[in-house]
């Protein structure tokens, strides 16, 4: 008697499991569609359009991977491909230290926290495209350009700036550091707050300053934060296009076209779809294997 008496608890129990599940997938069930329908339908098919020729759209004749190959021998890859590595080291150089210095500084400031921190979060606030049109007006060449025209006040020659091939990308990676930083610092911020107080109150009775609590207290403190951020960081700066497609359209002579911005040619000035999606489709795989690393180290942080 015991025992059927455990058996239809055991079974009640069960029952209140699988409609708890039947629930919980009724509720995901629209979001899972839309995604299949927005990400996974596009994404096949962009796999599929990559091993065809196509007539616009229509795709006519099956080619196996020569698309793939095209890509690969096309005169502009090369110059995208070591372009997008150019703007990865520059953001890593630039844009991956400005962040948490910011944080840092405001941490450690008595005053105005809440004015600096809204201070540097602003440039978040303003729609990309409007920041790069902005940024493309300060950086005009010649005696327009709002840089030239300051500089032009202390006696230095207007300068070309945006189509010199040397300043180029690390200007784009300055403008994305203006842009982006603020609301990097504020997740370092929030590291930087989950630091156990003792650990300051042990400092400071044992006379440290800023610089000491800096390196031993904060920086071990985010660390595990920043190594999260410089993958999520990576991949980011790997999809960049419309900074360089808006102010110099790859320019000059290639020298800060990016992968995207090579698929975006493809498609909307070439009309060469198979390509643009084989190009999609390396692109996907190389983010696979960075979001899968950037997986890893979350894990293990969590661990």
């Amino acid at each position: 008697m015991a025992g059927r008496n455990k058996y239809r608890a055991n079974n009640k129990t069960v029952t209140g499991i699988k409609r708890k599940d039947a629930v919980g997938w009724l509720i995901m069930l629209p979001t899972i569609i839309l995604f299949a329908f927005f990400v996974w339908e596009p994404l096949l098919e962009s796999i599929r359009l990559s091993l065809y020729t196509a007539k616009g759209i229509r795709l006519e004749r099956f080619v196996g991977f020569e698309n793939y190959i095209r890509v690969l021998k096309h005169p502009d890859f090369l110059a995208a491909f070591s372009n997008t590595f150019t703007y990865i080291f520059w953001s890593l150089a630039i844009g991956f230290f400005i962040p948490m210095i910011l944080a840092v500084l405001i941490t450690e400031t008595t005053h105005f926290k809440s004015f600096f921190r809204v201070g540097i979060y602003f440039p978040n606030i303003m729609p990309g495209l409007a920041t790069v049109l902005m940024w493309g007006f300060f950086f005009r060449p010649g005696s327009t350009g709002v840089l030239n025209i300051i500089l032009g006040k202390i006696g230095i020659e207007p300068q070309v700036w945006l189509t010199n091939a040397k300043w180029t990308i690390p200007l784009i990676v300055i403008i994305m550091t203006w842009k982006g930083a603020g609301s990097t610092a504020l997740i370092y911020m929030a590291g930087i707050s989950n630091i156990n107080p003792e650990l300051y109150e042990a400092a400071t009775i044992d006379g440290a300053g800023i610089l000491s609590r800096i390196r031993y207290i904060i920086l071990p403190g985010i660390f595990s934060l920043a190594k999260t951020l410089l993958i999520l960081q990576i991949i980011s700066v790997f999809q960049i296009i419309y900074e360089p497609l808006v102010m110099t359209n790859g320019g000059p002579n290639n020298a800060s076209i990016s992968i995207m911005h090579l698929v975006y040619n493809y498609a909307f000035r070439d009309f060469n779809y198979p390509m643009a999606a084989a190009l999609s489709v390396m692109m996907g795989i190389v983010l696979i294997i960075l979001s899968g690393l950037y997986f890893k180290i979350t894990a293990s942080k969590e661990a």
